[in-house]
């Protein structure tokens, strides 16, 4: 069963007047993590994708850079897009709610905020209401001012990130503390680590581009520094 059949199963609730945050609620816990995370990365995009005040058609292809959509399961995720695209209302609370379902550090809110810049940036420009956007809800799932800049110069254009921020390291760590936090960004980034965090497998792709993005740091970091 695909996620977006199981995702169509919760939205029935919606039927007896229920919202999209009500089934989002309903969903908080195993073992339908990857349910909530997919209806939470669709509405909260969605939400953001208005909030420069146009839903273009690169940010609507943008949820296909994330997930996988086949054909047959292409209303379902249709559905709750545009229930989640009306305005940016409530965006805050919608945000809340993800993080309380996941708790404070739980890694799986920075693979939520990955996929946000992805969604930001699927029109080629990173507009200051979405800048603002994206800060508010990184501040609401807890992430350090240090973690949301590190995310922002991995998406933005024109911006080349720092390979020691990738990482989590101060810049001129030793190599020693390099090789370790490298370690473990791949181990945390591998496609079945997130799985095991609740990402569906069809959001794994967020996992290829991760494991791209600190191969690099180390590779750069490696050149620099002796072994």
């Amino acid at each position: 069963m695909s996620i977006w059949t199981r995702i169509a199963q919760a939205l029935s609730a919606l039927t007896k007047g229920e919202g999209l945050s009500q089934v989002f609620e309903r969903l908080m816990g195993p073992p339908e993590r990857s349910v909530a995370f997919t209806i939470a990365v669709i509405a909260l995009g969605a939400k953001m994708a208005k909030a420069d005040g146009t839903v273009t058609r690169d940010e609507v292809s943008a949820f296909r850079t994330i997930f996988t959509i086949a054909p047959e399961d292409e209303a379902d995720a249709a559905r709750v897009f545009d229930l989640a695209r009306q305005d940016v209302a409530g965006f805050d609370a919608y945000a809340r709610k993800i993080a309380a379902m996941f708790g404070a550090g739980d890694r799986v809110l920075t693979d939520l905020m990955e996929g946000l810049f992805h969604i930001a940036l699927a029109d080629g420009d990173y507009h200051p209401t979405e800048a603002a956007f994206l800060a508010e809800v990184a501040g609401i799932f807890g992430l350090s001012e240090r973690d949301f800049r590190a995310l922002e110069r991995r998406f933005a254009p024109g911006e080349h990130p720092d390979p020691y921020e990738v990482l989590g390291l101060p810049q001129g760590a030793p190599m020693a503390e390099v090789r370790k936090a490298w370690r473990q960004a791949v181990r945390e980034s591998h496609p079945d680590g997130m799985r095991a965090r609740g990402v569906p497998p069809e959001a794994i792709r967020l996992a290829e581009e991760r494991l791209v993005a600190v191969n690099r740091a180390w590779d750069e970091i490696g050149g620099k520094v002796p072994a």
